[in-house]
């Protein structure tokens, strides 16, 4: 954070005093105690309040000098967030390991240790629960848990922290309390000490990490690309495909870019400048190529009814303009799709009933406008695509 010039409470009521002073014509009374000077001190509350919220604002908005939540609302700005959260910082991890559930005689009984049972250190201050594993063979979906088998005197089965942070590490032998009765167990203990919990991510870290994100951003990975491609022009649009060509075969250490500037027919300056844009983030050795979309024409016929006091023939060119401007304004990659046309015609004004829809000569589900997955044989998928009004035809 910058180095401000801030005051004290007691500098700024004695520049107050001596800013009113040197302006007085003659010498005005500002001992302890007089109105002006209590005026000047309750002006002066005011003015460290106020510096006192340019120093929050400043500590806030810059990243080295942020804490706490500042650096989540600064770096979540820029980073995806936790899957889960809304925040790009590193939760908590609880730690885990086994525990030994054991009896003192092996009885021909079987003992059986649910999912969600709790155990205590011997101190009380960490409790841990069974967890699911089907790794484990003595583990069973159903009923959920672990089965200590006849004529057997102990199983090992997996816990986890109740609580995630590093707290949760405990040493070897600590895990002795079992605080959910189970039928046939007389002891438990951990015979190996567990030490993979973690806090939640420190700022610090969480700015290293944030570091390392925005250089990454320009080393040839999606980030840096989808920088470098915005980068090229305001109304740039465009789709990424990894490792195939655009006939659908497949092509390891290849990608290609199919661009549009809004237009659906990009110019060739502007296709040369997505694929500059490209080239420069893309990795050694990894081939690139960049393409305009395909362009597919949205026939549209439709028959509607008016409501009395509206003019049939003004409510069916609103209805047309409607429909050409949405298609326009789909954009690269969107789909067309078939419900949406009658949804259209009823937000214009005076539209009482829409019936007869087709989309290029089909209706319902077989008005398909694009083909929806890659396939070997050089199908289009519908993120190549940039759909354009055809001829609209409403009466």
């Amino acid at each position: 954070m910058a180095n401000l010039p801030t005051q004290s409470f007691d500098t700024i009521v004695a520049n107050t005093i001596a800013g009113i002073q040197g302006r007085a014509k003659k010498l005005i009374d500002f001992s302890e105690g007089s109105t002006l000077r209590a005026i000047a001190e309750g002006f002066t509350g005011v003015f460290l309040w106020f510096q006192g919220l340019v120093l929050l604002v400043l500590q806030a908005s810059r990243l080295s000098t942020a804490s706490g939540v500042d650096v989540d609302t600064f770096t979540a700005d820029f980073m995806p967030p936790i899957v889960g959260t809304t925040s790009p910082r590193l939760g908590a991890q609880a730690a885990s390991g086994q525990v030994t559930f054991a009896r003192f005689t092996a009885a021909p009984a079987t003992c059986f240790i649910p999912v969600g049972a709790t155990v205590q250190t011997n101190d009380g201050q960490n409790d841990f629960a069974v967890i699911a594993d089907p790794t484990f063979g003595t583990y069973s979906q159903d009923p959920n848990g672990y089965t200590l088998a006849a004529n057997v005197d102990s199983i090992i089965v997996p816990v986890q922290a109740v609580v995630a942070g590093s707290a949760g590490n405990v040493v070897a032998g600590s895990i002795t309390v079992m605080t959910s009765p189970i039928t046939g167990i007389d002891t438990v203990t951990n015979v190996a000490s567990f030490i993979n919990g973690a806090d939640q991510e420190s700022d610090s870290a969480l700015k290293a990490r944030f570091a390392a994100y925005i250089l990454g951003l320009s080393r040839g990975d999606a980030f840096g690309l989808q920088a470098s491609i915005e980068g090229t022009a305001v109304n740039v649009q465009y789709t990424l495909t990894e490792a195939y060509n655009l006939d659908g075969s497949f092509h390891p250490g290849y990608f290609f870019v199919v661009a549009d500037d809004g237009s659906g027919s990009p110019s060739p300056a502007f296709l040369q400048m997505v694929t500059d844009a490209v080239n420069a983030v893309r990795p050694l050795s990894v081939q690139a190529a960049v393409f305009a979309p395909t362009i597919f024409i949205a026939n549209v016929s439709m028959q509607i009814q008016t409501a009395l006091g509206y003019d049939h023939n003004t409510v069916v060119s609103q209805v047309v303009a409607l429909i050409g401007v949405n298609i326009k304004q789909l954009g690269l990659g969107n789909p067309l799709p078939f419900s949406i046309l009658s949804a259209w015609a009823y937000s214009v004004p005076g539209v009482t009933q829409v019936g007869g829809v087709l989309l290029n000569g089909a209706s319902g589900d077989a008005a398909s406008v694009l083909p929806t997955k890659l396939t070997q044989d050089g199908t289009f998928v519908i993120r190549y695509a940039t759909i354009k009004p055809g001829i609209i035809a409403v009466s």
